[in-house]
């Protein structure tokens, strides 16, 4: 390394030391502060809401609306779309749903443009709908394994794509990527599912980046990840250490990870002192902790999974006319 180089490194890490010095007084006196004196306000901002008719999606929705929030619902369940836009109306709020298929790019971007020309631009995205199968690799038949991806990875990359360039034009946005525990650790009967999270997740990561680097520092990105969740995509499952997590409380942390622009929120938070231990452990010690104390793999074999009556019934609402449903 030259010697100007060198003056050049010692210089950029003074700066760090210098700057940790600061993030970590700013977050003493942030914990010390009350919430409500740090939340932004997010009344009158178009907020879209993929798979929002349903589970945390709908709680999401209702958190956002009552928070003065515009809001757009974008689910495949079509009662369910119709029910959750006309009980946000009731309630006072703004509120328009689109029945779409967001395995399917090309509709996407259809709707997408439907929204920016009737609506307008969005700009608080929360990438909240999922999808799992739950068998085992080789039960896993590969449309099945085809639709995971593009429902959990694929179609965040076509949303963002889609709302990206006018929050880059205003330096002003906010992007929710919802992953998963899974995403963080490998799961059993969830060789797609994980998969996808781990992808969301660097796929957020990445995007964090490349904003950053350009500086585009108006434009928020929070990453969650919770544990598994007390609804009916993973009936069945019987965790061991912790009880599974209620839909009410997850979507409060997502609201409140968004009114203060918080970079990661892991549910519950003690998760984060056990995930470093699969780094810093043995492989087989780790395996071991997994196996006989966790019981990680144990409680994913009582997940019940998806049904051939399920596959049908969700292969005919695909193949429905896509249409909308447009409240205000």
């Amino acid at each position: 390394m030259e010697f100007k180089e060198t003056l050049t490194l010692i210089y950029d890490i003074i700066l760090f030391v210098i700057m940790s010095i600061i993030y970590i007084c700013e977050t003493i006196i942030l914990t010390i502060i009350p919430k409500r004196y740090r939340e932004k306000s997010i009344k009158g901002k178009i907020a879209l809401v993929t798979g929002g008719a349903g589970g945390i999606g709908k709680i999401i929705v209702q958190k956002l609306s009552k928070l003065g929030a515009h809001v757009i619902i974008l689910d495949i369940n079509k009662s369910a779309l119709e029910d959750t836009v006309n009980e946000i109306k009731n309630q006072g709020g703004k509120c328009w749903g689109y029945y779409c298929d967001i395995s399917d790019r090309r509709e996407i971007y259809r709707i997408a443009k439907s929204i920016k020309i009737e609506i307008g631009n969005v700009f608080l995205l929360i990438n909240n709908a999922g999808y799992v199968y739950g068998k085992t690799l080789l039960d896993i038949p590969d449309e099945e394994i085809e639709r995971t991806f593009k429902i959990n990875v694929l179609a965040h990359y076509w949303m963002i794509k889609i709302f990206l360039k006018d929050m880059i034009k205003a330096n002003y946005g906010h992007i929710v990527t919802i992953a998963s525990v899974a995403g963080l650790l490998g799961t059993y009967n969830c060789t797609d599912y994980s998969a996808t999270k781990f992808a969301a997740i660097g796929f957020h990561e990445s995007l964090f980046t490349e904003l950053r680097a350009h500086g585009y520092e108006g434009i928020q990105l929070t990453l969650v990840c919770p544990f598994l969740i007390n609804t009916k995509m993973f009936d069945g499952v019987k965790p061991r250490l912790m009880k599974m997590l209620e839909p009410e409380y997850v979507a409060e942390e997502v609201i409140t990870g968004i009114l203060l622009n918080k970079v990661n929120v892991t549910l519950p938070n003690s998760i984060r002192l056990f995930l470093p231990l699969k780094y810093l452990l043995p492989a087989k010690m780790c395996w071991d902790l997994m196996y006989r104390i966790i019981h990680g793999p144990q409680m994913m074999m009582t997940f019940k999974g998806r049904d051939n009556t399920n596959m049908l019934q969700d292969n005919n609402n695909i193949t429905e006319k896509t249409e909308k449903i447009h409240l205000q």
